[in-house]
C-alpha cells in the first residue's frame, strides 16, 4: 500500500521535494515522542531504541568520531515500505527524526543529520551528525 502511495507522489514531486516531506516527518514523529534527557551517547542510543523497539522499525548504533557523532540505523523498513527506487528520499525520515530528538536533547542548532551511504540489503542506513 505505502508502495503504490509512494510511487503516486513521485510522480507529482521532484526527489527534493519528497526527501524534504520526509524529512518535516520524522521532525513530527520525534516531537510526537519525546525522549527524556541523556546524559551519555550510550543513554541517548538507548532511549532512541526504545522509541524504534515497539513499532518494529530496527535500531540504531550511535558511535563518537572526532568532529561528528555516526548513527548506523539498522533494519529500516523504508525499503519494504516504499520500494528499492524511493530510499533515495524515504531516508529523510529518519534525518528528521534523529537531528530533531539531537536539537531537543540540547544539540547546535548548526550541526546536522545527513545521510552518507545508501540503505544496503538489510535496510542498514549510515548518517553523520555533525557541521
Amino acid at each position: 500500500m505505502l508502495a503504490a502511495f509512494a510511487q503516486e507522489l513521485a510522480q507529482d514531486l521532484t526527489a527534493q521535494r519528497l526527501r524534504a516531506l520526509m524529512r518535516r516527518t520524522g521532525e513530527t514523529f520525534a516531537a510526537r515522542h519525546v525522549l527524556p534527557q541523556a546524559a551519555s551517547v550510550a543513554d541517548m542510543q538507548s532511549a532512541i531504541n526504545q522509541v524504534w523497539r515497539p513499532l518494529d522499525w530496527g535500531w540504531v548504533e550511535i558511535a563518537e568520531a572526532e568532529d561528528h557523532l555516526a548513527l548506523a540505523h539498522h533494519c529500516a523498513p523504508l525499503r519494504g515500505a516504499f520500494g528499492d527506487s524511493h530510499l533515495v528520499w524515504s531516508t529523510g525520515f529518519l534525518e528528521g527524526a534523529y537531528e530533531s530528538w539531537m536539537r531537543r536533547l540540547g544539540a547546535d542548532a548548526q550541526l546536522r543529520v545527513t545521510q552518507q551511504q545508501a540503505s544496503d540489503e538489510l535496510g542498514t542506513i549510515v548518517y553523520r551528525f555533525g557541521r
